[in-house]
């Protein structure tokens, strides 16, 4: 699975929002200042190209929806950080996070009893 690009995971994750959706669907969706519909369209292509969306053509206009589905780019983005980043450790990855004071205390011990209640 291809890394996509700012631009692409932004349409994407309107996109996984949506679930179907027009390039002015999109264009309607994104925050201020937008995008030019054409650039949209254009992204809207490139991840029809990649893999990642479906496409149907109604009458002139084009449906477009997820091919990939949301949690299995999520897992294979992370999968990636965490080898490119993080000596392929998730520990590293928490302990990170844990240094930096993203993860508090509490949130830490949610994450542990996560991971007891899946052992048992």
């Amino acid at each position: 699975m291809e890394k996509l690009t700012h631009q692409e995971e932004t349409i994407m994750l309107h996109v996984w929002q949506l679930e179907e959706c027009v390039v002015k669907d999109i264009v309607n969706g994104l925050e201020d200042p937008k995008p030019p519909y054409t650039t949209v369209a254009s992204i809207v292509r490139n991840l029809e190209q990649k893999g990642y969306l479906n496409s149907k053509k109604y009458g002139n206009v084009w449906v477009y929806s997820p091919k990939i589905v949301e949690d299995d780019y999520k897992k294979a983005f992370m999968s990636g950080v965490v080898k490119s980043y993080f000596e392929n450790s998730y520990k590293e990855l928490v302990s990170f996070f844990v240094k930096e004071e993203v993860i508090s205390p509490e949130e830490l011990q949610e994450i542990m009893k996560m991971i007891e209640e899946r052992k048992s």
